[in-house]
């Protein structure tokens, strides 16, 4: 069931791409560099980069549709998902669990938010007045 209005959707992009730029300074695994560092810091921006350019209440440029950012949701949430595996830091409970976090939100975001903006889906309730 698609629950999630895409303005609080849109909130939660910024905050998770923010989280995720932060996670290896903040779980203090920044000092390692590696994988394990620039994965998160790149997903985090690639997030904020296409909430920006998505056509829903909090993108800027509008330009992406929102089922296309939702896709780009799922795939950064399974791209989060086999990192750690991929990797290679999976044996470092550490370094990979963060990441699980921010993969299974974004994929569950994906998969429960609203598919049209909701002033987009006010305007085309109203009838047209000719």
């Amino acid at each position: 069931m698609r629950s999630i209005p895409t303005r609080v959707h849109g909130v939660f992009d910024y905050l998770v791409g923010a989280f995720l730029i932060a996670m290896p300074w903040l779980f203090g695994f920044a000092v390692i560099g590696g994988p394990a560092t620039w994965v998160p810091v790149f997903m985090g921006a690639a997030v904020i980069f296409y909430s920006l350019l998505t056509d829903y209440e909090l993108g800027l440029v509008r330009r992406l549709d929102m089922r296309a950012h939702l896709w780009l949701d799922g795939l950064a949430g399974v791209a989060l998902l086999i990192s750690s595996l991929f990797f290679g830091f999976y044996d470092v409970v550490l370094f990979w669990f963060p990441q699980i976090l921010a993969g299974l939100l974004l994929l569950v975001g994906a998969l429960t938010t609203q598919k049209h903006p909701e002033e987009r889906t006010r305007i085309e309730r109203v009838p047209r007045v000719r």
